[in-house]
This record gives C-alpha cells, structure tokens and sequence, in this order.
C-alpha cells in the first residue's frame, strides 16, 4: 500500500464495501492512488472492477466505508457533484449523444457546467480532435464514425472538462481488433503527459506499457496489487495465475 503523503493522494479508499440487494459487489477495498499514477484494474467478470471505479465519480453509492476521490469525501450529493467536475468517464458503449455532433457532443458541458463562452470551449475542442487524430470530423454524427473514432471521440469529451483524473471503464472491450490500437494509442499518450488514471482492462500488453500499478479483483476484493514485473512475472495468488494462464491461452 502506498505510504505517500496524504496530499499527493488523488483516490483513496478505506474499507470501502457495497451490496446490491443481498449480493456484495465490493468487500472492504483498501486502495490508495497518487497524483499521476496509472492503475490498471483487472478481473474475471463479476469481480466489481466496474462498480469500483464508478464509485469514485458517484454513479453507485457504497454503504460502508469511505472514499476521497481528488480531496474530496463522497459523502453527500453535491460532493459527488463536485467530483464529477475533477473526474473523466470514459465508458465501454462511448455514450455520445447521437442527435448531437461531434462538436456539439465536446462542448456541451464545458458550455452548460462550466460556463464557459461556446468560442472558448470550441477551440480547446479543437485542439482536442487534432490530439486525437480526428481533424475534420468536427461535424459529424457519432453514426458516421468508425467504433475506435467514436471512443476517441468520448476520450476527447471527458477531456474538454479538463478533469485531473481519468476513468476508463473497458474502453476497447466494444471494438473490433482492428480499432483497439488506435484507442490504445490515445491512452499511451495521455498516461506519459503525467494525467492519473485508472483503467479497467484486459487489455495486458497496455498495462505491461503505461500502469504503474496493476490491481486484480475477484469477488469484490483486491487479491494483488503490484508493479507490472511483480503482477506478471511473479504472482503471489493461485486465483492470478489461473487468470494470467486464461488470457494466454
């Protein structure tokens, strides 16, 4: 576990637990995240990687426990609110408004959340697109995009919001292989200009690159949490070497 300063802490959870009805998704998560770090979190399906991340930006509430996502306790509603203007979703399905385009779907809550002038919020997602490869498509509807276009064009979005941290929610796992790279890309470059991220993926050679960390979950629990050489080359837990062996195969 992290010994760093509190201050340096962009998400800390402690002892954090959560039920869905009599099923418990998450039991009693310690995690703690430094400014700058990239987590990837892994997983057999059901091992609540989803529910945990998206209890750090407020879309599930926990019952037990506490977690401080940028500074910020997410005890209340308007404290979910205010982390929700430090933090980036990026989800597996995009999640654009297919009535809206390109440029409309970029600058739509950085006009209505942040306040900013429409002039401004254009040219930063502006800059944005040419970022990620996606000059001339400013027009455009999401249906007329390629899948990896349209999650550059959601990785774009969240970052219009100038969030200090990142959360991808298996961003790649709704693409065609052909498409995965170039989102991948946009990742690789994100985590080396320093932004904190955490991103639930199977996606290993990505976590072998970029993660500082790389955390593996099983029933709602945090089983590993290492460096990628530890993680890969040297797993402490059965149930992670039998998870490793799968993806190999």
């Amino acid at each position: 576990m992290s010994t760093q300063p509190a201050a340096t802490a962009a998400v800390r959870a402690r002892g954090v637990s959560k039920w869905y009805g009599e099923f418990r998704a998450l039991n009693g998560i310690d995690l703690e995240v430094r400014a700058g770090e990239k987590i990837v979190i892994c997983g057999p399906s059901g091992s609540g990687k989803s529910t945990l991340i998206r209890c750090m930006n407020g879309l599930e509430e926990y019952q037990e426990g506490v977690m401080e996502v940028a500074g910020i306790a997410l005890d209340s509603d308007a404290a979910r609110s205010r982390v929700r203007l430090k933090v980036g979703m990026v989800f597996q399905q995009f999640n654009l408004f297919p009535h809206l385009s390109v440029m409309d779907n970029l600058c739509l809550a950085p006009v209505k959340v942040r306040r900013l002038k429409r002039e401004t919020a254009e040219e930063r997602a502006a800059e944005l697109l040419r970022r990620m490869g996606l000059d001339g498509q400013e027009g455009k509807y999401p249906a007329e995009l390629s899948g990896g276009q349209q999650q550059r064009v959601a990785i774009a979005r969240a970052l219009c919001m100038q969030p200090e941290i990142m959360l991808f929610d298996e961003p790649t796992s709704a693409l065609d292989p052909e498409m995965v790279q170039e989102v991948l890309e946009v990742m690789v470059e994100l985590a080396r200009q320093g932004m904190t991220m955490l991103c639930v993926s199977h996606e290993m050679g990505f976590a072998r690159q970029v993660a500082d960390r790389v955390v593996f979950m099983d029933g709602g629990e945090i089983l590993e949490d290492s460096r990628p050489e530890q993680f890969f080359e040297n797993p402490e837990t059965e149930r992670l070497k039998t998870f490793l062996g799968q993806l190999r195969q």
